[in-house]
């Protein structure tokens, strides 16, 4: 006997409850703590003032305006592009070479796949700290290089030196991380296919060109993006290690957002750099998604 179309309606609308009653507590959450702050952000960029009885009143464009005109802005964006693209490619090739190495069966495999997690768990703040005592000018860095004869580097006074050590840092970070992705995305991968190329006469070269990059297509994907949201969003190498010095050379967008927020208390023009760190983000995110709705 077919269910009556009254009793298919009912039960819809009893899932459709169960649902919703299941999804409130996550969408209160997601309402407080994402999507409020983001309105409220975008609101603030176009406010001046503090939170003090004098309080904030609309300027419209102005803190854009002033975004365009600020030298010094233009100076954080071209610091946070250059670090960006100078910690990217490397947070990405070294990884996958390790991970096609530790896919294989070699001696001392998981103690090294271990070690080589380990820095993705180290506090920041440690890690940072640890960082600024290896390449301070007394520090173990210009004693190798003293060792050698080799002339000392101020690399944390020099406008030259600063970023290479902050990049230094981002892809030692990131390296665990991405590994262990690429780990996963090579064990998605069919021996079959390794098999037949084989047997086709392919060397190992030819296998890596032919079926490991394209069978790790998304993974790569997945992890170019997630990489470039972490060096945009990177804050505690650059508070800790350098201070966005020497001469702002190696001030990045988040800190910059903190100086303007906290040091200056100029909320407004703050929250318009923020947002402009919001949508680069947001690009990025749509530039994942489309390409893996094509794959």
């Amino acid at each position: 006997m077919k269910p009556s179309r009254f009793s298919s309606m009912q039960l819809l609308d009893n899932d459709t409850v169960a649902a919703w009653i299941f999804l409130t507590p996550a969408l209160i959450l997601l309402g407080l703590f994402i999507i409020w702050p983001i309105i409220y952000l975008f609101y603030l960029s176009f406010t001046a003032g503090s939170f003090t009885s004098s309080g904030t009143y609309l300027v419209g464009f102005k803190n854009y305006w002033r975004l365009l005109l600020n030298s010094d802005f233009w100076q954080v964006i071209f610091n946070t592009v250059y670090f960006t693209i100078g910690s990217l490619f490397p947070s990405l090739v070294i990884p996958l070479g390790l991970a096609v190495l530790l896919d294989r069966s070699i001696a001392l495999r998981g103690i090294l796949r271990s070690a080589y997690f380990l820095p993705s768990i180290v506090s920041l703040v440690a890690a940072g700290l640890g960082f600024r005592w290896l390449f301070q000018n007394t520090g173990p860095v210009n004693g190798l290089l003293n060792f050698f004869a080799i002339q000392p580097i101020s690399w944390l006074g020099d406008t030259f030196w600063a970023m290479p050590v902050i990049i230094l840092f981002s892809i030692w970070k990131q390296l665990g991380f991405n590994m262990v992705v690429f780990l996963a995305g090579l064990q998605a991968i069919p021996p079959s296919r390794y098999e037949a190329a084989e047997l086709d006469g392919a060397n190992d070269w030819q296998q890596f060109w032919h079926i490991t990059l394209p069978g790790l297509r998304p993974t790569l994907i997945f992890a170019t993006v997630t990489t470039a949201i972490f060096t945009l969003r990177s804050f505690e190498p650059v508070y800790i290690i350098t201070g966005g010095g020497p001469l702002n050379s190696t001030n990045l967008l988040v800190y910059y957002t903190y100086q303007e927020a906290f040091g200056q208390f100029d909320f407004g023009y703050a929250a318009a750099v923020a947002t402009v760190l919001l949508a680069v983000t947001l690009l990025l995110v749509y530039l994942q998604l489309r390409t893996w709705e094509k794959d």
